[in-house]
């Protein structure tokens, strides 16, 4: 074997050698997303979501508008109204959940681009490394390899030697070529979930805005409510019926979850569900409604507190109700493995669902004024194998009425 045939086959050997070191590390790593990656599908189903959140709004805006001018029908319009504060307050948790999806999709889409950006320096760093390389040996350009051939023979070989050594080039501008589109895809995709991100937090803020619009209506509805006699009888009537419904649905959601009850631990003493405010409004027993004027009998009793004020569990159970009553507005049930239940009523929000356990000291809702109410305040109630019971009884806290001590 002549010495010019050894060096072309020494030649080829360097080259091969030259492109498995260089193009293997230097091909792109596809960025693997992980199985609970957030995807753009996820957050347009929540804004779905918020569609129809937005659409049930409208339809008892349209119900509110039918029922406007007739002033009897106040207490309607403001279970009405009530019922539209739920949907709006629906609507503001669900645009948070897309926010917080959104802050999540921008930190995936910030470490692809970040990953890309390195990918492609390290691409043209080594890509500058062998051009350098070859500097330093001395680079034979291709002509000179092809007029170095002694016969058509030899010439031919330089010839696919040379086109080996042009297509790893190619190779490798190729990769960097499709690594810098990457990064412009990238930096427009972060664009958008940012974009996307500012304008759900703008939507939020309409929410909001539009759900203290119907706050102050309601409390402009329960002033005009209080000055109509005409339709205290009407009213009486209404709230017994949705008190006595609520009773029975209390009874059956507690039938339906005997066993899930039964296997959560209940403690000893109650907790007391709104610390720091210890003054009643409202004892149990006969009084005159405060809405009706009519002589009833008061099923719990009334602690007043400010709008938005956490309601905390009195102990640990299993939530058999959670919904709206034109009587108790949005309320809560909790029950107990001891027998017991607790109810809480009138909350301007409920953060618990039914079927869900919870413990003693958890959120369960925020004081407000919904149902049959006049004041920010909670309805509190507990129930010893359904039959009420003084409440006072049952808490170790001094309890206070028009500045007296009760306990």
């Amino acid at each position: 074997m002549n010495s010019l045939h050894l060096k072309k086959v020494w030649l080829r050997l360097c080259t091969a050698l030259l492109v498995v070191v260089l193009v293997v590390p230097l091909m792109p790593q596809s960025i693997v997303m992980d199985a609970s990656a957030v995807t753009q599908a996820e957050i347009d189903k929540m804004k779905e979501e918020a569609a129809d959140l937005k659409n049930q709004q409208k339809e008892i805006q349209d119900q509110l508008k039918a029922i406007q001018a007739d002033k009897t029908k106040a207490l309607e319009q403001k279970a009405l109204l009530e019922q539209q504060i739920n949907a709006t307050q629906a609507e503001i948790n669900n645009i948070q959940s897309q926010i917080n999806k959104y802050n999540e999709l921008i930190s995936q889409k910030e470490e692809e681009l970040a990953q890309a950006q390195e990918e492609e320096r390290a691409q043209y760093e080594l890509f500058c490394k062998r051009v350098r390389a070859m500097e330093e040996e001395g680079e034979v350009s291709y002509w000179s390899i092809l007029f170095s051939s002694s016969d058509f023979s030899d010439l031919l070989d330089n010839a696919m030697l040379v086109e080996e050594i042009m297509a790893y080039d190619d190779k490798i501008m190729d990769q960097l070529i499709a690594l810098r589109e990457k990064i412009e895809q990238d930096k427009a995709d972060l664009e958008e979930a940012k974009k996307g991100q500012e304008d759900a937090k703008a939507e939020q803020e309409a929410a909001k805005a539009n759900l203290k619009s119907q706050q102050a209506e309601v409390d402009s509805l329960i002033a005009q409510i209080s000055s109509q006699e005409d339709q205290l009888e009407a009213a009486e009537s209404k709230l017994k019926a949705a008190a006595n419904a609520a009773d029975k649905e209390i009874a059956a959601a507690e039938r339906e979850l005997a066993s899930q009850i039964a296997n959560v631990p209940s403690e000893s003493g109650f907790l007391w569900p709104l610390p720091g405010y210890n003054s009643l409004s409202s004892l149990f027993g006969p009084r005159q409604h405060p809405l009706t004027g009519k002589a009833n009998n008061h099923t719990g009793i009334d602690i007043p507190a400010p709008g938005g004020t956490p309601i905390l569990a009195a102990k640990s159970g299993v939530v058999t109700t959670s919904t709206y009553n034109s009587s108790y507005g949005n309320y809560v049930v909790v029950s107990h493995s001891d027998g017991t239940s607790t109810l809480y009523a009138h909350m301007s929000s409920r953060s618990v669902s039914k079927g869900q356990t919870v413990s003693q000291g958890q959120t369960l809702g925020r004081v407000g004024t919904t149902g049959s109410s006049t004041g920010n305040h909670l309805h509190l109630e507990v129930r010893v194998n359904n039959v009420r019971r003084d409440p006072i009884n049952y808490f170790g806290v001094t309890l206070y009425i028009d500045g007296a001590r009760l306990n």
